[in-house]
């Protein structure tokens, strides 16, 4: 039996690799992903992060709202809106080469950046042609585009790996109908943009909170009349899957973190007091 035959040799071919097992646990700055309806406050935590900084497209102008009613810091510093795909990467390159002292960066909003992604997409593979014959064509569009999403995730890790930075990526919830293989079908909440983009950038964070609003159901009476639902001020996290949302963690966080309802600063000093408290079980 002829054998093929053996190539160069590889500039690792030599390389001990079992000498450099290592027992160390290595700590990296977490990869988030915070979504939920509008208002629930998603924004407002992030401006809690210590040493955060704002990117946003130029149609989210959440933060500046935010600070000019005094209901976050007016001083949190905010890149420039970016108006198209070339400034989103540019923005993240400045960050990973240049000079600064922010420790984590918030993306507000996921969809915005999709839409600038799909953009650039459409322009460059496209010919600016939205429709049939074009970015929609078969799904085309949403496909090609995921080469350039996986660039901007590279982005981001690299934020992680080269200047210790946390990344938190925001995102508008919308309802959707989940196609259940073990049952019927039901409805679910995820980030509102193009399944493909969500399924990746879900699996890349390692920490996915869905927050929403705690609402309590009055019963319908018996002429068969809609259940009413009450409340909708006290926010919570939820930390773990759920049929109703997509969820995850790798911090020991417990199930759900009651956010409350006595603004920013106290939602954050819960949510920061849980990731402590994970850690603690960790080091146990």
């Amino acid at each position: 039996m002829s054998r093929r035959p053996a190539g160069p040799a590889t500039p690792t071919a030599n390389r001990q690799w079992l000498n450099e097992i290592t027992k160390e646990a290595k700590h990296r700055p977490t990869a988030a992903l915070w979504y939920g309806p509008p208002g629930c406050g998603k924004t407002s935590l992030a401006a809690q992060v210590p040493g955060v900084v704002f990117l946003t497209d130029n149609t989210e102008q959440g933060i500046q709202t935010l600070k000019e009613r005094g209901i976050v810091a007016a001083d949190i510093p905010v890149l420039p809106p970016a108006r198209s795909w070339d400034d989103v990467m540019g923005m993240l390159e400045a960050l990973a080469t240049g000079e600064h002292s922010h420790k984590a960066l918030a993306i507000d909003a996921m969809g915005g950046l999709e839409r600038l992604c799909h953009e650039e997409v459409c322009r460059r593979e496209f010919r600016g042609e939205w429709g049939d014959k074009g970015f929609a064509s078969y799904q085309k569009g949403p496909d090609v585009s995921l080469a350039d999403w996986r660039h901007f995730i590279n982005a981001l890790e690299r934020l992680r790996d080269e200047r210790a930075m946390t990344v938190i990526v925001l995102g508008h919830s919308k309802v959707k109908p989940f196609k259940n293989p073990a049952g019927p079908d039901y409805d679910r909440y995820i980030v509102d943009v193009h399944e493909k983009t969500w399924a990746m950038t879900c699996k890349w964070a390692e920490m996915v909170l869905f927050i929403n609003f705690e609402v309590t159901f009055a019963k319908g009476d018996e002429t068969k009349q809609k259940a009413k639902g009450l409340g909708g001020q006290f926010r919570i996290a939820y930390t773990e899957n759920d049929a109703a949302y997509e969820a995850k963690n790798r911090h020991n966080l417990p199930a759900e973190i009651p956010l409350g309802n006595e603004g920013p600063a106290k939602a954050w000093a819960a949510l920061s007091t849980a990731l402590k408290n994970g850690r603690k079980v960790v080091a146990q």
